[in-house]
């Protein structure tokens, strides 16, 4: 009977120490690497016991064996393994601001149904996608009806998308009436003013156009933001010096205190670099204005029924209005503000928001968001371009990084 019981000691403490070891060497280590990529961290997978030791001695002995070009550019000499991990894996700040400008959006639109609105969020990113998939299709007769991965999907899209918005609408119309609602978001500002037009003269939107400025403004507001944020990145890291100098004013103006809406204002450098950011990378590159009658235009009538295209982005870079060094990052050229900082064209050759009766009514909205964003950044990080990055463009529904931004983030 006590060697049974030993032996049952034996096994118990042998069994423990095994699951010990196993969860040591290999169940914490897969657990901390699927948690950590989930969170957006990439690298190389967990290999048991030597991890990246056998390549990372191999990269060490051939730097060791190899002369190299006198330069200060020693990373890659000293620590060869780090540098090919850097390279390779960093971050792209990109998801995660797109991440952000989508919250934002969400819950300025929708306050406490954003959970909704990230749902939403999702649906019209995809819509993009399958609009672009699908382009052709467009310029054919009936090309929309033509049934496509594409076309399925951005109507299956389409309808659910009609279903979560109808009912939040839904939902808070009979909060409305019961006098529930206190909400000030955009939903909520949007209904209380559609009920008062109707009570006043029986006129107002109907739900189709409810629904519709919802998605207008979940598309115009984030996707734009989203890219000002991440070219502002761009820029701070191949020009670190103006990085320096906003950082600095950053700790002037806040020290540090929270931020506040008032003090935003007083960020004059910040100001200077987002809109030289939004002159060389205008979110979006391009817009069309169709004349409904005949219309003067300087010296020209234009006839009813033609499309205006204006090249926001050609004119942004033309050196005519903006000097011979109109392609170069010079945020000093906003100093004394829009009006002086073209050649005597006035601020109408600044169009970031486009102009006129139709100028984004969200552009303040836009500019404290990417302002907050950039000084949360600042005050926390350094962050230079990675060597994985790639300067590549297209302009999408607004001008998309194609690699990403992959950038390397200290802290500080």
């Amino acid at each position: 009977m006590i060697k049974l019981v030993v032996a049952l000691i034996v096994i118990g403490v042998m069994v423990r120490l095994a699951w010990k070891l196993l969860n040591w060497a290999w169940l914490k280590p897969k657990k901390l690497e699927k948690w950590l990529r989930e969170e957006g961290f990439d690298g190389t997978p967990y290999k048991l016991l030597i991890g990246d030791f056998i390549q990372q001695a191999k990269m060490m002995k051939e730097s060791r064996l190899k002369a190299s070009p006198i330069t200060h550019d020693i990373t890659p000499l000293v620590m060869p393994f780090d540098h090919h991990i850097v390279k390779t894996y960093e971050v792209d700040v990109c998801p995660f601001i797109d991440n952000l400008a989508g919250d934002v959006i969400s819950r300025t639109a929708f306050g406490s149904c954003y959970e909704e609105g990230h749902v939403i969020f999702r649906i019209l990113r995809e819509q993009t996608e399958y609009a672009i998939e699908n382009i052709v299709m467009i310029f054919l007769p009936g090309g929309r009806s033509i049934p496509t991965r594409a076309n399925r999907k951005y109507k299956d899209n389409e309808k659910e998308l009609q279903a979560i918005l109808r009912k939040i609408i839904d939902k808070r119309n009979k909060s409305l009436k019961i006098g529930e609602d206190s909400c000030d978001d955009l939903l909520g500002t949007l209904l209380k003013s559609n009920a008062k037009a109707m009570e006043g003269n029986g006129v107002g939107m109907s739900l189709e156009d409810v629904i519709e400025e919802c998605k207008t403004f979940y598309n115009a507001g984030s996707e734009t933001t989203s890219r000002l944020i991440a070219w502002t990145m761009v820029c701070l890291c191949l020009h670190p010096e103006w990085q320096i100098k906003a950082r600095q004013e950053v700790q002037e103006v806040f020290g540090s205190r929270e931020l506040d809406f008032e003090s935003l204002k007083q960020l004059k450098i910040v100001t200077m670099i987002l809109n030289e950011v939004l002159r060389l990378y205008p979110p979006v590159v391009m817009v069309t204005r169709a004349t409904t009658k005949e219309t003067e235009l300087g010296n020209m009538m234009m006839p009813a029924g033609i499309q205006i295209a204006i090249p926001i982005l050609e004119i942004h870079h033309d050196r005519e209005i903006w000097g011979e060094d109109a392609s170069e990052f010079k945020p000093e050229r906003f100093t004394n503000g829009i009006g002086d900082a073209t050649k005597d064209r006035g601020s109408h050759s600044f169009l970031p928001f486009t102009g006129g009766p139709r100028i984004c009514i969200g552009q303040n909205f836009a500019m404290v968001e990417a302002k907050v964003a950039i000084v949360k950044i600042l005050q926390r990080f350094s962050f230079e371009l990675s060597p994985s990055y790639k300067h590549s463009l297209t302009p999408v529904f607004t001008l998309t990084p194609n690699f990403g931004v992959h950038v390397v983030l200290r802290t500080i």
